[in-house]
This record gives structure tokens, C-alpha cells and sequence, in this order.
């Protein structure tokens, strides 16, 4: 009887706990379908000049940071190198989506880290700043199950108006901060070309946002330990004391 009592419990509180986030779910998707085409504008510490030279205006943005206890220099860096495969939550919403959307499973052999895995899925670099921030750009059609990502370059991007299609930019970016200190900062941006890609992009970007939000906060922990770790072995490699080879004198 016991045990008999404790998988309903079990069987209760599974129920309960699927109908929350169920309900949670909805209510993103809702506010999100709610808030298309009315993306917030950026604060004071948020205005990137960069950006704004491919896609001034949007219909949705993405915004994300993280206080790093590093240098912006090995802030940055550790963005550069960020591998979204280590995640296993990561790997498991690209699957969701993999499944929900109806697309071919990915098997071709890709570069591990963000940005040489995007390049190689056709993403430009729009514009660097070394050691501070990177711009990347493509257009593409997310809606559809296999997407397939354009690359424009930087010249034509911002001037880039086929029917059809959504623009999408997004940064990685460093920011100094006191001592030494940073902050880790991505920003997406999105553009649908006309009104048929604006209905069908709405619809999507509803749907997914809410795993969009969730990457885009996992991968700065990512970065945020990296940065940290990196930033403690050069500590140490700099107040480390060495001692000369028997029979070496130092100078």
C-alpha cells in the first residue's frame, strides 16, 4: 500500500510539475508573441555603435551580460573560444528544436567553439574591434526545418532588402570594468525584410525565444567560469617565483 501510494505521489507531483512549466511556457511564448516588433531600446551601457550600422532599427533584440571577475582581454578570449557543445542543457534545446521542427539531424563533422562553428555554417564577420568585440551577420529563413544562413558582406548587409527573408546580427562583446574586472555581453538583433517574413519569423520566434533567452544565459556562465579560471593561472603564473637550474645564476 505504501508503495503503492508513493508512486501516485510520484506519478501527482510529475503531473504538477509538467503542467508549471507547461503553463510557464505559454506565458513566455504569449509575451513574446505580445512584444514583437516593440524591442526595447538599449540602456546607456548598452549602446553598441556597431550594431547599429547593420540593423538601427529591429523588430526583436536579445540582450545578455555578466559581471566576470577577469580583464576585458581575457574576457574577451574566453568569448572567442566559447563551445556550446559543453552544455549539455545546450545540446539538449538544439535537439528539441531538432525534433519539434521537423529538421535533418546534423551530422556533418563542424568546428567546435561558437564562432567557428557559425562561420561554417555561413556566418560573416561584420565587423571586429580586437580584444573588445566581434559582429557577425547572415539572412536566412529559421522558420524552415533545415535553415540554411546567407552570408552578406559587411558593405551590402545593412542595404540587403530580399523579399522573403530576416536579417540577424548578434555581438560578442567585452567591456572593462574596475580593476580587474569586466563584462561579458552578447546582443541579437532581427529584421524581417517584408510583412510575409515578418508573419512567419513572429510566429516562430515565439515559439522558440524562450530557449534563445535560456542559450544566451547558459553560454555567458560559460564564459564567466572560463574567464575566471583563465584569469586565476595567469595570476598565479605572474607572482610565481622561479628558481634557476642548479649552477644558473640569475641575473
Amino acid at each position: 500500500m505504501n508503495l503503492k501510494r508513493g508512486v501516485e505521489w510520484s506519478v501527482g507531483g510529475a503531473a504538477v510539475l509538467f503542467g508549471i512549466a507547461a503553463a510557464s511556457y505559454a506565458g513566455l511564448v504569449g509575451f513574446a508573441w505580445l512584444r514583437y516588433g516593440h524591442a526595447p531600446a538599449p540602456a546607456a551601457d548598452e549602446v553598441d555603435p556597431l550594431l547599429d550600422a547593420f540593423i538601427p532599427h529591429y523588430d526583436v533584440v536579445e540582450r545578455h551580460h555578466v559581471a566576470i571577475g577577469a580583464p576585458a582581454a581575457v574576457t574577451f578570449g574566453a568569448l572567442m573560444d566559447m563551445d556550446l557543445e559543453e552544455s549539455l542543457l545546450i545540446r539538449a534545446i538544439f535537439k528539441g528544436r531538432e525534433i519539434c521542427i521537423g529538421a535533418d539531424p546534423d551530422v556533418e563533422g563542424r568546428p567546435r567553439g561558437l564562432v567557428s562553428m557559425t562561420k561554417a555554417l555561413g556566418w560573416v564577420v561584420l565587423a571586429v574591434v580586437p580584444g573588445r568585440e566581434l559582429v557577425m551577420g547572415a539572412v536566412t529563413r529559421p522558420w524552415e526545418p533545415n535553415v540554411v544562413f546567407r552570408g552578406i558582406p559587411p558593405e551590402r548587409f545593412a542595404a540587403f532588402n530580399e523579399p522573403g527573408y530576416v536579417k540577424i546580427v548578434w555581438t560578442l562583446r567585452a567591456d572593462a570594468g574596475g580593476g580587474r574586472s569586466s563584462v561579458a555581453r552578447t546582443e541579437t538583433r532581427v529584421l524581417a525584410i517584408d510583412a510575409e517574413a515578418r508573419r512567419k519569423f513572429r510566429r516562430y520566434w515565439s515559439r522558440v525565444s524562450p530557449g534563445v533567452a535560456l542559450i544566451r544565459q547558459l553560454s555567458l556562465r560559460l564564459v564567466k567560469k572560463e574567464a575566471e579560471r583563465r584569469a586565476y593561472v595567469e595570476s598565479g603564473r605572474s607572482t610565481e617565483i622561479v628558481v634557476p637550474p642548479a649552477g644558473v645564476t640569475s641575473m
